[in-house]
């Protein structure tokens, strides 16, 4: 299968390279990579893994999505996803202009239950439906906020300003998920919630962990450790500082700091133990399960793939768990199998992925960038391998 050179990550790489005026060679020096693996990406001979992006993007200054091509604009025509973009965003800028005179919101109880229920829509992958009716549960609990202000109506506001953040990183609108999260911050603070304050600094640094800002990442873990100290030690306030020190783990992956990894991770796991499978405390999926699953992406973003297996093969994923969250681990995991040479387990992995939340794993780099390894490691494309490419447009 032949694929339009416009269409992966290697040939933008090479494009931005020759526009900085660097050779394969000079690039290489800038980077934690090797030129053999690199000339192999450029190439179209190796995929290229989300760590060598965010390094390649930091090297060159340009936005990681400069070389990864989202948003996948033609893939997000298809599902109708692109028409649902401009509404969102609009809601995100509205937020100063007070209540909407149009509106009658709803009573607070059943505002609150409607943020919650997006929230649950995103993390049941159900993309389109959480994108349609956003920009008017926005809109509704700005007004009644504006009207009769309490914690309870600006922390459901924060919460749908998080939604909103979720589902622009999910399509690759990533310039959005970063407005989303100073509305998120904004909201948190009218609130007084310091938990939702912490949240947010956690996503941040996930924003900057894409974009190969590793030490940036870090203070902004650092800094929602700060605020998580404002409020009263509880399972929640746990479960938030666990899930900070996982967010720090994977960071100290794609930097190469393997102390780093281990002490953060045995921060988790102490946690953990405190909290139990913590699925309901913001949405985090913190607990036992996500400390080991993240133990595989920090395997997994430290090449060490052997470990990366071992670990995921002890894995079970509670029924409550977030189909997002398990998605994402059968991508990391299918990226695993495929560097060890273990490609039908990989495609069986991308397939479960794709089972259990379809659009989000359509339109993640990661996973595009296995299929793509796949397709060009079998001599013979299998029926369901070809499908897949089709499906996410190569």
């Amino acid at each position: 299968m032949a694929f339009p050179e416009d269409e992966h990550a290697g040939t933008r790489i090479a494009h931005q390279r020759k526009r900085a005026g660097l050779t394969q060679r000079g690039l290489a020096q800038k980077i934690p990579y090797s030129y053999s693996l690199l000339t192999q990406v450029e190439s179209g001979h190796k995929p290229a893994s989300p760590d060598l992006v965010a390094a390649v993007a930091k090297a060159l200054s340009v936005d990681v999505t400069t070389l990864t091509g989202q948003p996948y604009v033609t893939e997000l025509q298809k599902d109708r996803l692109t028409g649902l973009v401009r509404p969102v965003r609009e809601a995100l800028d509205l937020y100063d202009l007070g209540a909407d005179p149009a509106i009658r919101p709803r009573p607070t109880p059943q505002l609150v239950q409607a943020a919650d229920r997006f929230c649950h829509k995103v993390r049941a992958t159900r993309l389109y439906e959480a994108a349609a009716g956003l920009p008017g549960l926005i809109a509704e609990i700005t007004t009644a906020a504006y009207l009769t202000p309490s914690g309870e109506l600006w922390a459901a506001l924060s919460s749908t300003y998080r939604t909103a953040h979720d589902i622009a990183v999910k399509l690759g609108y990533y310039d959005l998920s970063t407005v989303a999260l100073d509305r998120m911050d904004w909201a948190a603070h009218r609130a007084s919630d310091p938990l939702a304050s912490a949240v947010r600094q956690y996503m941040r640094a996930l924003v900057y962990f894409r974009e190969g800002e590793y030490t940036i990442g870090q203070r902004l873990i650092d800094s929602g450790r700060g605020i998580l100290g404002q409020a009263p030690e509880s399972r929640e306030s746990l479960a938030v500082a666990g899930q900070l020190h996982l967010g720090a783990s994977v960071i100290g992956a794609r930097a190469r700091d393997e102390d780093m990894v281990k002490n953060h991770l045995a921060e988790a796991k102490a946690l953990a133990r405190r909290t139990g499978e913590a699925t309901d405390v913001h949405w985090l999926s913190f607990g036992p399960t996500n400390v080991t699953v993240h133990a595989v992406s920090a395997d997994v973003e430290m090449r060490k793939y052997g470990d990366a297996l071992a670990a995921a093969a002890g894995v079970r994923i509670p029924g409550e768990w977030a189909v997002s969250r398990a998605a994402h681990f059968h991508v990391d995991k299918a990226r695993a199998q495929m560097e060890t040479g273990r490609s039908e387990a990989a495609l069986s992995s991308l397939v479960t992925a794709r089972r259990l939340a379809p659009q989000q794993t359509r339109y993640h780099p990661g996973a595009r960038e296995t299929i793509r390894g796949l397709v060009h490691l079998a001599r013979r494309t299998p029926d369901t391998l070809d499908h897949l490419a089709a499906w996410i447009g190569l």
